[in-house]
Protein backbone atom coordinates (compact mmCIF):
# COMPACT_ATOMS: atom_id res chain seq x y z
CA UNK A 1 0.00 0.00 0.00
CA UNK A 2 1.42 3.36 -1.01
CA UNK A 3 0.48 5.95 1.59
CA UNK A 4 2.45 8.72 -0.12
CA UNK A 5 0.29 10.76 -2.48
CA UNK A 6 2.14 13.65 -4.09
CA UNK A 7 0.25 16.95 -4.11
CA UNK A 8 -1.51 17.61 -7.37
CA UNK A 9 -1.48 13.95 -8.37
CA UNK A 10 -4.95 14.17 -9.89
CA UNK A 11 -4.00 17.28 -11.84
CA UNK A 12 -0.88 15.58 -13.18
CA UNK A 13 -2.88 12.53 -14.30
CA UNK A 14 -5.45 14.78 -15.97
CA UNK A 15 -2.74 16.78 -17.74
CA UNK A 16 -1.03 13.59 -18.91
CA UNK A 17 -4.31 12.20 -20.27
CA UNK A 18 -5.19 15.49 -21.95
CA UNK A 19 -1.79 15.83 -23.64
CA UNK A 20 -1.82 12.18 -24.75
CA UNK A 21 -5.24 12.63 -26.37
CA UNK A 22 -4.18 15.91 -27.98
CA UNK A 23 -1.01 14.33 -29.37
CA UNK A 24 -3.05 11.44 -30.78
CA UNK A 25 -5.43 13.84 -32.51
CA UNK A 26 -2.48 15.78 -33.91
CA UNK A 27 -0.84 12.63 -35.25
CA UNK A 28 -4.14 11.58 -36.87
CA UNK A 29 -4.58 15.01 -38.46
CA UNK A 30 -1.04 15.01 -39.83
CA UNK A 31 -1.48 11.50 -41.21
CA UNK A 32 -4.67 12.60 -42.96
CA UNK A 33 -2.96 15.68 -44.40
CA UNK A 34 -5.40 17.93 -42.52
CA UNK A 35 -3.41 21.08 -41.87
CA UNK A 36 -6.25 23.43 -40.89
CA UNK A 37 -5.89 27.18 -41.27
CA UNK A 38 -2.40 28.34 -42.12
CA UNK A 39 -0.54 30.97 -40.17
CA UNK A 40 -0.66 33.31 -43.18
CA UNK A 41 -4.45 33.12 -43.34
CA UNK A 42 -4.73 33.85 -39.64
CA UNK A 43 -2.29 36.76 -39.95
CA UNK A 44 -4.29 38.28 -42.81
CA UNK A 45 -7.57 37.93 -40.92
CA UNK A 46 -5.99 39.49 -37.83
CA UNK A 47 -4.56 42.38 -39.85
CA UNK A 48 -7.96 43.10 -41.41
CA UNK A 49 -9.66 43.08 -38.01
CA UNK A 50 -7.01 45.38 -36.52
CA UNK A 51 -7.41 47.74 -39.49
CA UNK A 52 -11.17 47.87 -38.98
CA UNK A 53 -10.72 48.55 -35.27
CA UNK A 54 -8.29 51.41 -35.99
CA UNK A 55 -10.66 52.89 -38.58
CA UNK A 56 -13.57 52.81 -36.12
CA UNK A 57 -11.36 54.37 -33.43
CA UNK A 58 -10.36 57.23 -35.76
CA UNK A 59 -14.01 57.89 -36.65
CA UNK A 60 -15.07 57.94 -32.98
CA UNK A 61 -12.18 60.21 -31.93
CA UNK A 62 -12.86 62.68 -34.77
CA UNK A 63 -16.56 62.76 -33.93
CA UNK A 64 -15.84 63.33 -30.25
CA UNK A 65 -13.38 66.14 -31.02
CA UNK A 66 -15.88 67.89 -33.33
CA UNK A 67 -18.64 67.62 -30.74
CA UNK A 68 -16.30 68.89 -28.03
CA UNK A 69 -15.39 71.91 -30.16
CA UNK A 70 -19.06 72.58 -30.88
CA UNK A 71 -19.86 72.50 -27.17
CA UNK A 72 -16.92 74.77 -26.32
CA UNK A 73 -17.95 77.38 -28.93
CA UNK A 74 -21.56 77.56 -27.72
CA UNK A 75 -22.60 80.77 -25.98
CA UNK A 76 -24.89 80.14 -23.06
CA UNK A 77 -27.03 83.13 -22.06
CA UNK A 78 -26.68 84.31 -18.50
CA UNK A 79 -30.15 84.82 -17.01
CA UNK A 80 -28.72 86.70 -14.03
CA UNK A 81 -27.08 89.24 -16.34
CA UNK A 82 -30.38 90.30 -17.82
CA UNK A 83 -29.97 88.75 -21.16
Amino acid sequence: MNTFAPPGGDAIRYLNTFLTAHAARLRAALAGKDRGASAVELAVITAVLVGLAVAILVIVVNFANKQGTAITNTNVPNPAGGG
